[in-house]
């Protein structure tokens, strides 16, 4: 069995302008999202304490996906990985749909992401239009996006920065508070607040486990690190340190801070549509409380865009190059960025802010159980992708990876079951099933698709081999 040397990948004609600091940050920041600034306040209603332990529990599968994602991509960087690996170890047509659901992903997140930047600029300036905003904010991040990977890289740096700055800041005053009982919250803030009302559990087990669709919603785009493999300076320095530093992220930024914060304040004193957060602030008695962690939260969504908006030209650049996409998808700018693809999920993007402006606000809700059923569908095809490598790398049909994942494929085969899980929670939630329907109605639309592509050109559906070859 001989082992694969990760500089060797396809030439894809992207500019390798991602350095290890950016592709550091861009992974921090994919794990702390506007899930978990606004998103808690809800769960910690439905679960109390024990939200803590859900999202612990998630951050542990996101890592076994994560370790399994590494793997394949120090075996082979390629940008789109996911729909690459999904049509060289399940078939092309797998490939194709992998590709086109993460593009849905991130075009309904998209969506969303700019209408809740609208809203949260709305704090401060309350006289201009929804639209307006969500319009100013989508040309800005568009042109960002096609000047080059380079100013992508260095946005999402800063924005990621803002965010691991306030947890840490959160979580510092959070343990001030608790050991010092300064501030209007230290007479109440103790350890015991964890359990003294109703237990960790006040609402059950069940009510608790209710919740780990929302968390996972949180931990979207944890994977695209994944996409940046095809422009990252130095893929095999850069991915391994950014995947291994997961667990201990996961566990300052999302377990810590709430811990921090039901600490400092019962779990009492949250609810839905509030963010946990801006409501600890206030408990503290900081007075900008809640303009910082507006400011916080209006950056998480714009990052959440800007990221949607460069995955998506990837994405819809490798269908084209595998025939799945229009080939007009496949030119490059003069800047190296898959520009049309940009403009088009921008176009679609836009679309978005018009449909939340006019019907009313549970739209919001479908279109966020949407990303997050074509997010499960992703992380899914990593998994089952890693076994099926993992079969042939001992079977010596291909070469060893360099960053193999713990354990080989078991835990693959847990995460993969604990996602079955998850998705069994969605259709068991009235609301959430919603999202499940719209997943049907887009397969059925994909497959049609599928049809015609084959019609047109039966070569389509044939297995191809990976090429490997020397980029640096």
């Amino acid at each position: 069995m001989t082992s694969a040397k990760v500089t060797e990948a396809p030439e894809e004609g992207y500019e390798r302008g991602l350095g290890s600091r950016q592709v550091q940050m861009i992974a921090i920041g994919g794990a702390i999202g506007v899930g978990l600034f606004l998103g808690a306040g809800a769960n910690i209603a439905k679960a109390g304490p024990s939200l803590i332990l859900m999202y612990a529990l998630a951050g542990v599968i996101i890592f076994f996906i994560m370790r399994a994602l590494g793997e394949l991509l120090l075996y082979r960087p390629v940008s789109g990985s996911f729909a690459e690996y999904s049509r060289e170890f399940l078939g092309p047509f797998f490939g194709y749909f992998t590709g086109w659901t993460y593009w849905l992903m991130w075009v309904v997140t998209g969506m969303a992401e700019l209408t809740a930047a609208a809203i949260y600029v709305n704090y401060w300036f309350p006289s201009i239009p929804q639209w307006v905003t969500a319009l100013v904010f989508l040309v800005i991040l568009f042109g960002v996006n096609l000047i080059s990977v380079k100013l992508f890289g260095e946005l999402e740096f800063w924005f990621s920065m803002v965010k691991v700055t306030a947890l840490i800041g959160m979580i510092v005053i959070g343990l001030g508070v608790l050991t010092f009982g300064f501030s209007s919250a230290g007479d109440t803030a103790a350890v015991s607040n964890l359990w003294a009302f109703d237990g960790f559990f006040p609402k059950g087990i069940g009510s608790s486990l209710m919740t780990l669709q929302g968390v996972m919603f949180a931990y979207l785009a944890v994977e695209l690190v994944g996409v940046t493999a095809g422009e990252s300076e130095n893929p095999e320095k850069t991915l391994p340190k950014a995947i291994n530093t997961l667990p201990w992220r996961i566990a300052l930024f999302y377990v810590g801070a709430l811990t921090v914060i039901l600490c400092v304040v019962k779990w009492t004193e949250f609810a839905p549509g509030v963010s946990p957060f801006v409501e600890a602030f206030a408990q503290i008695g900081i007075p900008a409380g809640a303009a910082i962690v507006n400011f916080v939260v209006l950056t998480a969504a714009l990052s959440s865009c800007n990221s949607g908006m460069y995955s998506t030209g990837r994405m819809l650049r490798n269908l084209a190059e595998s025939g799945e996409a229009p080939r007009a998808f496949t030119k490059l700018s003069s800047t190296k960025t898959p520009a049309l693809g940009i403009l088009v999920s921008v176009c679609f993007m836009g679309i978005g802010v018009i449909l939340n402006y006019v019907v009313p606000e549970k739209a919001f809700g479908y279109v966020t159980s949407i990303a997050t059923a074509a997010g499960i569908w992703t992380w899914l095809m990593i998994l089952v992708s890693h076994v099926l490598y993992r079969r042939a790398v001992v079977a010596g049909r291909l070469p060893a990876s360099s960053f193999p994942a713990p354990g080989g494929a078991v835990c693959s085969y847990i995460a993969i079951a604990f996602l079955l899980f998850v998705t069994g929670i969605i259709a068991y939630d009235a609301d959430a099933r919603v999202c499940l329907y719209v997943m049907a109605g887009w397969a059925a639309a994909l497959a049609v698709g599928w049809a015609v592509l084959k019609a047109r050109n039966p070569e389509i559906a044939e297995r191809r081999t990976p090429e490997f070859e020397k980029v640096g």
